[in-house]
This record gives structure tokens, sequence and C-alpha cells, in this order.
């Protein structure tokens, strides 16, 4: 049985957490505590679960970690996960555990939940803006000397504000920020390489503040046309590394190392391509890919991209889906369509409906493949529309009470709809929980 690694996280707690009837996807009547849920017995295919309940394939997750630790190996890259997929502890210590070099976070209260369970490295990938939640990172700086923490900024304003706190915190050591190189028309970060630079000099001329590296993030140039894509991902990756350069040939990195970082989910091969050998300047340069959805990929839309960084790579299977959400057939109003005990309350909805896969009959025995031509067309909150494509003999004989497997489409919108997820082996035997905290 795969147990998932605690990467020097403290998790006792979640052990020890005493869940209540009502908790979405189990079927407990009395108080039990979470880290008995692995002696319960249950097998998601006997209907031992409530449903709809989400759930994790541990032996994908073990895929995926290994396969990213490879990836990394093979291009000198330091892997610093986006936690704010699935912002799970137990997670993020399978990560850890597996080589990553710490977590990367996009808001304050999300660095908070990450220090609370014993995060010691966090990469904020966004502006801290808010007086509030600039004191919350400061003050774990100053009352936790091991804890490690970085952000991001892109504006002279942006330095003042954080200056002025830093300021104010009489911090021990500085804030090592990262300015980010953004793009036109889409969301933060500088829009030239001169507005990187006098940011850049500002950081490195403000007490309190330290210049720690250069990043963006290429995921906003995915489109339609992929060839398209890897040109502009490539061409934003080396404007990355240059400026690294150019603030390094003034004398502007405060830090031991020079953090030069992107990679989201789906072009991060050419980043680590990009930033790969990235030598004689004068300090280490770390390379720090981002990707958070790695670790479960998805039946969708991270699985065609992933499967163009296959053919890239050139090195046979890539990364597995861990995560589906298996509901029951509650009602076969019309013969081409079954209605679903699930919704948008549940499942991905953003980018594609949730993808059926499997159908089975609760008992003993695997699940059937749901044949083409089935698809989740439509979803309230908390129903499901199933159309099945008439005389196909699997479909017709689909009932109220059996079960429908699906795969989602961006995991991100998945986790953030379960705070507790059941881990399964390939049998769907139940073994033990995982939290999340959004």
């Amino acid at each position: 049985m795969f147990t998932l690694q605690r990467g020097g996280m403290t998790l006792s707690s979640l052990d020890e957490r005493v869940l209540h009837p009502g908790v979405k996807g189990l079927p407990i009547t009395e108080p039990l505590r979470q880290g008995a849920i692995g002696v319960q017995g249950w097998n998601v295919l006997n209907a031992d679960t409530s449903f709809p309940v989400a759930v994790l394939k541990t032996s994908a997750l073990q895929h995926n970690l290994d396969w990213m630790r490879a990836f990394c190996d093979r291009y000198g890259a330091t892997l610093a996960p986006h936690g704010k997929t699935t912002m799970s502890p137990q997670l993020f210590g399978a990560q850890l555990a597996n080589g990553a070099w710490g977590i990367t976070l996009a808001t304050a209260a999300q660095v908070q939940v990450a220090h609370r369970f014993g995060l010691r490295r966090v990469l904020l990938a966004n502006q801290l803006v808010a007086k509030a939640d600039i004191n919350s990172v400061l003050h774990l700086m100053r009352g936790d000397p091991d804890f490690e923490v970085s952000a991001l900024v892109d504006s002279l304003d942006g330095v003042a504000r954080l200056g002025e706190a830093a300021a104010a915190q009489a911090l021990a050591r500085p804030l090592p920020l990262l300015v980010e190189l953004g793009l036109p028309g889409k969301r933060a970060g500088c829009r030239s390489p001169e507005q990187v630079m006098a940011v850049a000099r500002a950081v490195a001329a403000t007490p309190g503040l330290q210049l720690a590296g250069i990043e963006g993030y290429e995921g906003l140039l995915v489109s339609n046309d992929r060839e398209a894509d890897v040109r502009e991902v490539a061409a934003f990756v080396a404007r990355i590394a240059q400026l690294a350069r150019d603030a390094d040939g003034e004398g502007l990195f405060g830090s031991a190392e020079i953090l030069v970082s992107a990679g989201g989910s789906a072009y991060f091969d050419l980043v680590a391509r990009g930033f790969n050998g990235m030598r004689g300047l004068s300090r280490p340069v770390r390379p720090v890919l981002r990707s958070g959805c790695y670790l479960t990929s998805d039946h969708g839309s991270y699985q065609r991209l992933i499967g163009a960084l296959d053919e890239r790579e050139a090195r046979g299977p890539g990364l597995r889906p861990a995560l589906e959400v298996w509901s029951m057939v509650q009602s076969r109003p019309e013969p081409g369509l079954a209605i679903l005990t699930m919704g948008k309350r549940d499942a991905s909805y953003d980018i594609d409906l949730p993808l059926p896969l499997y159908a089975h009959r609760p008992g003993p025995g695997a699940p059937t493949v749901l044949p083409e031509g089935c698809s989740i067309v439509k979803m309230n909150d908390q129903h499901a529309y199933l159309q099945l494509p008439e005389g196909d003999p699997v479909c017709d004989a689909l009932v109220v009470g059996d079960l429908v497997g699906c795969g989602i489409s961006h995991p991100c919108t998945t986790f953030d709809k379960w705070p507790l997820l059941l881990a399964v082996d390939d049998a769907y035997n139940v073994h033990h929980a995982v939290n999340t905290f959004f």
C-alpha cells in the first residue's frame, strides 16, 4: 500500500481530527477520528462511501511524484510546486519528500496555513499589497528564523509599500523579492525590460528588501496554436534569463543565489530547457519550476497538454490522472439520459465538464469502461446530466443506484470543492484521507 510521505510536515493534528457526520463523501453517522479511516474497510465500488466522493488514486500519485523528480534531475531544475492546486498539507509533504525544494503559494492566508503545518520554504508567486497581508508574512519571518519566504513585486509603488512595512517591523533579515515580468494585456508583471530593471534597482536600494530573482508566468501564453505557443514560451523564458543576467551585471542581487522562475503545468519542459545551463553569473543560479497540476494531472485539458509534452520529451508515457469524482445514478428520466448525484459543487466545469469514464453496479469486480458517446452535457449545483448513446448495452443497462466514475479537467477547481478527499488503491479500497484548506 502506498502511504504518503510527510516530508517534514507536522501532520499529526490531522490524524487526530474528529470528523462528524456531514463531511462530504463520508458514510459516517457517528464521530470518527480521521486517522481511523483506513481501518474502516470502505471500498468505493461497493458503495461503502457517501456519493459523490472525490478520490485520489495513490498509484498515479506515486508515478507522478517519481516522474517529476526524474524530469527535474534531467534538466537541473528545482521544483516548488504551486500549492494552490491542492492546498493539502499531506500532498505538500509527499511533494517535499519526493524532491521538491519548497512550495509555491498565491496568498498570504495560504502561507499562514502552510506554515502552521510545518512548511519551511515558500515562494509566494504574487504581489503582497494589503497592509494586513504584508504584516502577516513579515510576522512569520520575524517569529520563525528558519522560515524562508520570498514574494513578487512589479512596481515602484509595490517596492515602497514593502519597504515601509519592513522598516516598521524592524526585521533581522531582509524580505527576498523576485521582480515579475508580465505580458501585454495579461495580468500582473512589468510590461518591459526597462520596467523590470527599474523595479530591480529599487528593491536593491531599499533597506529591509533584497533582490532574489526574476520570474514570470508563461501559462498565460497557452492557446490553441501549439507551434506558436512553443515559440512564444521559449522567447519569454529567454527574456527572464537575460534580465537575470542584466541585473547581476549591475550587482543588484543580494541573495546567496539567483532565482529564475516560471513553469505552469502546460509548458514546464520548455521552461526547464530555457533555464538549463545558466552559468557565468556572480553566484549560483537556481531555476525554479512552479508546476502544480503535475501531481494529479487530469483527464481533460492538462492531459491534452501533457500529451504534447510527452511528444517533445520522447520518453514514453508521462503523467497519469490521479483524481476522479464518483457519483450515483439517481434518475433515468429518458432512455438517453441519466441524472447523477454530483454537480458544480463537486467537480470542475470552468474549462471542460467532467468526463464520464466508468460505470459499476455496486459490488465486487472491476468497473466497466463507458463507451464513446457518453458525455456530461450540463451540470446544476447538485446534478449532472449524463447523455447516453441509445442502443449501447452498457448504457441501456444503467439503472438508478449504479455508480459512475468521472475524470475532471483542471484539478484546481475540483480540489477547492472538497475539504476532504479519499486516497484509494487501484481496487478503490480506501486507505486514508487528504485534507484541503481553501
